[in-house]
């Protein structure tokens, strides 16, 4: 008789077996659909974060490999004396112009940090003064950020701080332009026009008269921080409302560095389309003249982590999840079928002593269990869709929810300035789970492995006996 017949008789007879074994395998592959649709949408969403986001490359001075490869040192006169930098530790403008038109660019910006010294004309801003016998020189200043463009401020553009009046700097900015805090200019009667006194921030060497030049800056900008007076002592440097925004000339001015084509930059980023354009970028910046053992070119993806992490965990979890329900399936799968052997026994030993062949007997149980596989796959497919959309957002939120926990401003930072570890971005919050062919192709091959190894992995122990051995032996 035709295995395939027998299979039908045998399933339409025992519809309570039949139901329990469709039952099960519907579990199965609903949750190792739901596994891999939460991993394909992760996967999508990963993707399209990549792409908005971008691999920002950052050049900036490694001062470990400067101080140990003695460049510091030598005939330069601002580096005769060890342990300090010099000016080879200087990243200049003209240098990052030309790695900036590079082929894999698509963007670039740079930075430079400096300070000032007050004058009698622009005084700091302390609601508070310090403590009286504190040595306070070395935090008495303005503390100065050369940036291309206020826009690409991360304060300005989370919405920590906000322009009130004016322009801000841009890269059509000249190198006299400066932007200012609200409470600053109140404290020396600024406003959008007026012309403000610095003086060179750096500290002279031990030995060396302080540098006394005073520069003159122009007001085209006034800016208001969100973060509040604290109501006591703050070093002014470190104070909010002591923040200036200038070009990167302006900020090498200050440092008592050159300006124009030779400014210095503290470090520069590259915007590129891939992280795989970072060998290019290296020799395109070799070519320019960058020595990348003192600079190297490193990859930030400290913003595409934050907007991921949580959805590659939730993945991850959904991974895990797919092996084990797969793994726990075939062991439950493989006692069933192994219980339901050992009930057939008589029926196995008729048919072997009727001339049955043991294959033929293996691949009718194959079919039976096979035939429950396909009604729960297309079961599955119809509604994993709705359990994984469920699943997915429930886990996606606990992890997006743990995310923003860890990103919280620091409550004994009366400052602020840690807002400037944060990441710029938020988490992904949200999957668009898509049932495609290739899932349903996955899921498919997955539930029926799964119903090979649980069908030959105990039929093939039951077969190996006799006709005989069947008969007469008990369970």
């Amino acid at each position: 008789m035709n295995l395939c017949k027998r299979a039908w008789w045998r399933l339409t007879g025992h519809p309570g077996k039949t139901l329990m074994l469709i039952g099960l395998f519907f579990v199965i592959c609903t949750l190792v659909l739901s596994g891999f649709l939460i991993q394909s949408a992760a996967a999508r969403a990963a993707d399209h974060a990549k792409k908005s986001v971008g691999a920002v490359a950052t050049m900036q001075l490694d001062v470990n490999a400067l101080l140990n490869s003695g460049k510091n040192n030598g005939t330069d006169p601002a580096g005769a004396r060890g342990g300090t930098i010099g000016s080879r530790g200087d990243l200049h403008r003209s240098l990052v112009d030309r790695i900036c038109a590079s082929s894999v660019v698509s963007q670039c910006n740079y930075t430079t940090d400096s300070g000032a010294f007050p004058t009698k004309s622009t005084r700091l801003y302390q609601p508070v003064p310090p403590p009286r016998g504190q040595d306070s020189l070395g935090t008495d200043l303005f503390k100065v950020d050369g940036i291309r463009d206020l826009n690409a401020v991360g304060a300005f553009r989370n919405g920590d701080s906000t322009l009130v009046s004016g322009r801000g700097i841009g890269p059509d900015s000249k190198s006299g332009e400066i932007v200012v805090e609200e409470r600053l200019a109140k404290e020396n009667g600024l406003k959008v026009g007026d012309r403000a006194k610095l003086r060179v921030g750096e500290l002279p060497p031990p030995g060396q008269k302080a540098d006394e030049r005073e520069h003159e800056f122009k007001v085209i900008g006034i800016y208001r921080s969100d973060v509040a007076d604290t109501g006591s002592y703050v070093p002014a440097m470190a104070d909010p409302a002591n923040q200036l925004y200038a070009t990167p000339d302006g900020a090498s001015v200050l440092l008592g560095k050159g300006t124009g084509q030779d400014g210095v930059l503290k470090q520069a980023t590259f915007t590129l389309d891939a992280p795989e354009d970072l060998d290019r970028l290296k020799k395109d910046a070799a070519a320019a003249g960058a020595d990348l053992d003192l600079f190297p070119l490193s990859i930030n993806d400290k913003q595409y982590r934050t907007l991921v992490g949580p959805i590659t965990r939730t993945a991850d979890f959904a991974g895990v999840t797919v092996w084990l329900v797969a793994l726990a399936g075939t062991v439950i799968l493989a006692l069933v079928v192994a219980s339901a052997l050992r009930e057939r026994r008589g029926e196995l030993g008729i048919l072997l002593s009727l001339g049955e062949k043991k294959p033929r007997l293996l691949g009718q149980h194959l079919v039976e269990v096979v035939a429950c596989a396909v009604l729960a796959i297309g079961l599955a497919g119809a509604c994993s869709q709705f359990l994984s959309r469920a699943l997915g957002d429930r886990l996606l939120a606990s992890e997006v929810s743990a995310a923003n926990e860890a990103n919280q401003p620091d409550p004994s930072d009366p400052t602020g300035l840690a807002k400037k570890d944060r990441p710029e971005v938020e988490p992904l919050s949200s999957m668009e789970i898509r049932l495609g062919p290739a899932d349903i192709a996955k899921v498919g091959a997955t539930g029926l492995g799964i119903a090979a190894l649980a069908t030959c992995i105990p039929g093939a122990r039951v077969l190996r006996l006799n006709p005989r051995d069947i008969l007469t032996k008990g369970d």
